[in-house]
């Protein structure tokens, strides 16, 4: 059975995401939580007690009402667990990101830790309005790395601390979107446009939902209508991007890559897009210049190896490791012009380690190509 502290910070968590709970059930891996919005939360403690067969019965039909799994654990799962929750669908937040869930929510006194000091920014603000700031600066967090499951959490909380807030109500549609809720988002986003029929991310929600439901060209058309009206819409533009990669259009791509480089050209993940572009469209000399060039402005190997993936492409091979010289047990014999020293009295020459360049900060987040079904 899972410890009593390890149940406690659980029901903490839950309790500071503000969830409404349907049912609770210890386990003798930890403690399973549902709630009035179709999820299920699987807190783990020990996850090397955990089975396929405990994973398998997480993910069991309960009613009629679609289930969307979140497993959470303090340490990590191994591969073939985790890989067998993210293919059946399910959310995982495990090791750092999870002490990261805790301290977020103020209980780093359950993890044995010191409370945080509250940010010198925050101070200024009401206490009402420094609450929604948190919870919305939480759901951001989540949702840009790439786990809707908590941002819907934390959109929701916002939307029911301050009702008719449409940044909380915009954060919610793109995270159903995120999850897949397809018609969920869409409502959602007509919801927004019916109070402000001009808001720009609710029209760019809409536009994604079009290519969700894999009506790519219509996505498009409304990209290109949005920039009609500004063409200095980088947002749009980068969108546009996205969709028309994913329909194979490099040609358009590579003008729209290129129009987004004229305002931002030392952004590295532009101009890596930009190399695939010009691969793709018959330039290839000037691609392998284009990508050495991403890399030299700070393009991290990481960030290659996921843009590869997201396209499709072979990833790049890993870079080699300096090792430090060593000196050698034979020395060299001695040439005319070199004679042999000593070896008691030889020193391996030291070179100094090569500086590491911090890598340029991101100027804008471009959307990652999806991947449709």
């Amino acid at each position: 059975m899972a410890s009593a502290q390890f149940v406690e910070l659980a029901g903490a968590l839950v309790q500071a995401m503000g969830q409404r709970l349907d049912a609770a059930k210890p386990t003798g891996e930890g403690l399973v939580l549902r709630t009035g919005d179709g999820f299920q939360y699987a807190f783990l403690e020990d996850p090397n007690q955990v089975s396929l067969d405990t994973i398998a019965r997480l993910f069991e039909p309960h009613g009629p009402r679609p289930v969307h799994v979140v497993v959470l654990t303090p340490g990590h799962l191994p591969l073939a667990l985790s890989q067998d929750v993210v293919a059946r669908g399910g959310t995982l937040v495990e090791g750092p990101r999870f002490t990261e869930l805790a301290r977020q929510l103020g209980l780093e006194t359950l993890l044995g830790e010191e409370p945080r000091a509250p940010p010198k920014d925050s101070r200024r603000l009401l206490p009402s309005a420094q609450q929604l700031d948190g919870i919305l600066h939480r759901a951001r967090t989540w949702l840009d790395w790439g786990v809707p499951a908590l941002a819907l959490r934390f959109y929701r909380q916002a939307a029911e601390l301050k009702p008719g807030f449409l940044p909380a109500k915009i954060g919610v549609g793109r995270s159903l979107l995120a999850l897949g809720l397809v018609p969920d988002a869409d409502r959602v986003f007509d919801e927004v446009l019916r109070i402000r029929p001009d808001d720009l991310e609710a029209r760019l929600g809409k536009a994604a939902v079009l290519g969700a439901k894999s009506q790519p060209k219509q996505e498009v058309e409304m990209y290109r209508r949005l920039l009609a009206e500004d063409q200095a819409r980088s947002e749009v533009r980068a969108h546009l991007v996205a969709a028309l990669i994913d329909l194979k259009d490099w040609v358009g791509a590579k003008v729209e890559i290129e129009a987004l480089l004229s305002r931002a050209p030392e952004e590295p993940q532009l101009r890596f897009l930009h190399s695939v572009a010009l691969s793709q469209t018959g330039s290839k000399p000037l691609a392998e210049e284009e990508r050495e060039e991403s890399r030299r402005l700070g393009l991290t190997y990481d960030q290659e190896v996921s843009l590869c993936q997201h396209l499709g492409l072979p990833e790049p091979p890993r870079p080699p490791t300096e090792v430090e010289p060593t000196p050698l047990a034979i020395a060299p014999p001695a040439t005319k012009r070199t004679r042999q020293r000593p070896a008691k009295k030889s020193k391996p020459a030291v070179r100094p380690r090569p500086a590491v360049k911090a890598p340029v900060p991101v100027a804008r987040r471009l959307p990652a190509p999806r991947k449709r079904k």
